[in-house]
């Protein structure tokens, strides 16, 4: 299974802005800004044209994966919460292939409440594209090595309190 073009591009510009230092509180995970990513000795530069650059930036801007803002009397961006929940669902997507190396699998239980009914949807949504199967209703299971990117997820959207996630041995 291969990553989109977008989903893609956000890591490229996650994993970028992780080698550059520029990264916010992990209290406030989405928050990841840069000044100048496409200057002439950057991977992103030597990766991307400068039109390719700035067609992934209007696209990204459209469809509300990042926000263009001044930053030190620059133009720059910041990858927003839901541009975050495409880097955290493609950096799992790295890890897929992989199976636990102990052998064990990962369980998510979950009781989200009625009135937060569309972030419980999510959650189910985020579930099934990192590789979890449905075991009951609000229990579902994988026997990938997905844990950090769900943490990731359940910090992003403040739903660790109605979560539980358990390695167990196995399913029988």
């Amino acid at each position: 299974m291969k990553l989109s073009v977008t989903d893609q591009f956000l890591w490229d510009v996650y994993h970028f802005l992780g080698q550059v230092r520029d990264v916010a509180d992990v209290a406030d995970p989405y928050r990841r800004s840069i000044i100048s990513m496409i200057a002439p000795n950057t991977p992103l530069a030597k990766k991307y044209s400068r039109q390719q650059f700035s067609k992934f930036i209007y696209y990204l801007k459209k469809y509300g994966y990042i926000k263009i803002k001044s930053l030190e009397q620059k133009d720059g961006f910041i990858i927003t919460k839901r541009g975050m929940e495409r880097v955290f669902m493609a950096s799992a997507h790295f890890s897929l292939r992989a199976k636990r190396k102990d052998g064990k699998w990962l369980m998510v239980m979950f009781d989200v409440p009625e009135k937060r009914r569309g972030m419980r949807n999510l959650l189910r949504s985020i579930l099934q594209n990192l590789g979890f199967k449905k075991f009951q209703h609000s229990v579902w299971v994988t026997p990938y090595d997905v844990s950090e990117a769900v943490e990731k997820v359940l910090a992003l959207h403040a739903l660790d309190e109605y979560v539980k996630i358990f390695v167990i041995e196995e399913i029988k």
